[in-house]
């Protein structure tokens, strides 16, 4: 009877364990299309161009050994008033080949607003010297848009974790 009641137990303590496993379907990416918007020739608008480095992967313990990494890449709009324009975000990998572009027209960002594009843990197309080019419009005498990044990793009670902010081209 003792032995029937410890494998009960055992059996309860690993059936009240759930084990929540999210795939890359249960993302909701940034909907760009809802973004589209159109700029004008006769808007004076100032424009630029940021880079970014990002992580898809880091080194560990040796050369021979990476640590993949989930990666958030946050568009900001640091204006209070002001509505800026994102007319360029390309991605490239360590070797300095395009992978993806995520804007087929210029994209808006209302006052204080932040998008963000999340790269998985398991997409390491961009290896250890990935980056971002992002071009941008926003009315004169107005702030520039703000490009930074937060790279994570986890695993069991381990962690790491750190940031990476875009500069002006």
């Amino acid at each position: 009877m003792k032995y029937n009641l410890i494998i009960l137990s055992i059996l309860l303590i690993f059936s009240a364990c759930k084990i929540e496993e999210r795939s890359d379907e249960d993302i909701t990416p940034v909907n760009w299309k809802k973004r589209t918007t159109q700029i004008r020739q006769t808007d004076s608008l100032t424009v630029g161009s940021s880079y970014l480095a990002i992580y898809s992967e880091i080194y560990s313990v040796t050369e021979h050994r990476t640590i993949n990494l989930t990666v958030t890449v946050s568009l900001r709009n640091i204006s209070s008033t002001d509505t800026i324009f994102i007319t360029k975000s390309d991605y490239y990998n360590t070797e300095g080949d395009l992978i993806r572009s995520y804007l087929k027209e210029p994209i808006y960002l209302k006052p204080l607003e932040t998008i963000e594009i999340v790269i998985n843990e398991k997409d390491t197309h961009g290896g250890s010297g990935a980056n971002f080019i992002f071009e941008w419009a926003h009315a004169q005498n107005s702030h520039e848009p703000v490009f930074d990044a937060v790279m994570i990793s986890t695993s069991g009670q381990q962690g790491i974790s750190f940031t990476t902010q875009g500069v002006k081209r």
